[in-house]
């Protein structure tokens, strides 16, 4: 059989036509990796999705909820990319803005920079946050920590510029009379996420926004009301091939790649992400997410 395939390329090489060909693969192949590289991993989408919730009070019916996540600010994530990804969120007039999780990609040095670039966001009913397993510095499910107080450090930085971090608690969000629970849980991998504390003392007749770094989260909501969660992580898996599909993504992970999904009674929202690990997206553009709330 490779006999016969070299014989094949080298009659294709003496006629020309195998030339041409290769160097059409190439060329192509050549700039879908210029374009992966260059030019989609900081390319911007802005997308806006209708969440309906059970129950939702009238107050709250058009109610726009900006989401950011997964920054990873570093050399190659900079500020001032950060900055126009700030910049489409606010253009959105949002009521609420919620970011979830990974602020940084490694160490102490650039957890200033992003919190300072953040600090500049916004909106009515405040800005929140959660931390991502890169926030706590956990790489894998295992939660082995390289550095054991950077989650504490991300937090304090982004508390000083007026952005509030929910460590597994709640807070209630109002609007005239009426009431939204906003809900925050710690990253699943840094071994101190706890639902149980996130969700007590509050009542399961009010409609709840949980932000959750993780999605696989949703798994183990064990009963409680979950209206909407929102979530990061993936990046998408960075590359979406048509046919194969998203190979970075193990097949649990994959479950819940990116976008809208209904899981249980609750919507799960994934977002792609601002940022990246590795530089290189395809079929996977950075996004700003704008949902509004609808009875």
């Amino acid at each position: 059989m490779i006999h016969q395939v070299v014989g094949w390329l080298r009659a294709e090489a003496r006629t020309g036509r195998g030339q041409g060909r290769w160097a059409k693969w190439i060329g192509r192949g050549w700039a879908r990796v210029s374009y992966g590289r260059r030019i989609e991993p900081t390319w911007l989408e802005l997308n806006h999705h209708a969440v309906t919730i059970t129950d939702l009070p009238d107050q709250f019916c058009g109610f726009r909820i900006a989401q950011l996540s997964d920054f990873h600010c570093s050399r190659h994530v900079t500020p001032d990319y950060l900055n126009e990804a700030v910049d489409l969120a606010m253009s959105q007039d949002p009521d609420l803005v919620v970011l979830t999780g990974d602020f940084i990609h490694r160490g102490f040095k650039y957890v200033d920079a992003v919190a300072e670039t953040l600090g500049r966001l916004s909106a009515p009913a405040g800005v929140y946050a959660v931390l991502g397993n890169h926030d706590f510095s956990v790489r894998n499910a295992l939660g082995f920590r390289r550095y054991r107080h950077l989650h504490r450090a991300v937090a304090r930085a982004l508390s000083a510029r007026s952005i509030r971090v929910l460590h597994n608690q709640s807070v209630c969000l109002e609007r005239g009379h009426a009431t939204l629970h906003l809900v925050g849980v710690e990253d699943l991998w840094s071994r101190v996420c706890n639902l149980k504390k996130a969700f007590a003392e509050i009542s399961s007749q009010i409609p709840r926004i949980v932000l959750a770094h993780n999605p696989r989260t949703i798994e183990f909501l064990a009963g409680e009301r979950c209206d909407l969660m929102l979530s990061g992580h993936t990046h998408g898996g960075q590359v979406n091939l048509p046919g194969v599909g998203r190979p970075t993504l193990s097949r649990k992970a994959r479950r819940f790649a990116a976008g809208m999904y209904y899981i249980n009674g609750s919507h799960l929202y994934v977002n792609k992400g601002v940022g990246f690990g590795f530089r290189f997206r395809f079929g996977v553009r950075p996004e700003v997410a704008i949902l509004t709330l609808v009875s």
